[in-house]
């Protein structure tokens, strides 16, 4: 199952926290099959069949493609000088 750094887990809550939904709100990602890109938006609630990873307050929501892709791998983030955030999968150690 995916899992989060810390910092991850800091910018998933803090992008999520800026929608009007926010108790219910999570990050989905989103995999097309045999596409290497993932896309991500935040959404009110998990779609039927995502599967939902939360850490320490923070919820993905992980479309069935994305989860089996990310299923060993761990979500990193990175934010940038001028605001921008980077998401990272890394292999889990």
């Amino acid at each position: 199952m995916l899992t989060l750094t810390e910092t991850a887990t800091t910018v998933v809550k803090t992008i999520v926290e800026q929608d009007p939904n926010a108790d219910a709100s999570g990050l989905r990602i989103n995999g097309e099959p045999g596409a290497p890109n993932l896309t991500v938006a935040v959404v009110a609630a998990p779609e039927a069949g995502d599967s939902v990873v939360e850490a320490d307050g923070a919820r993905v929501f992980l479309e069935e493609n994305a989860s089996v892709a990310l299923s060993d791998k761990t979500l990193d983030a990175n934010v940038g000088e001028n605001g921008a955030v980077n998401f990272a999968v890394i292999d889990q150690a």
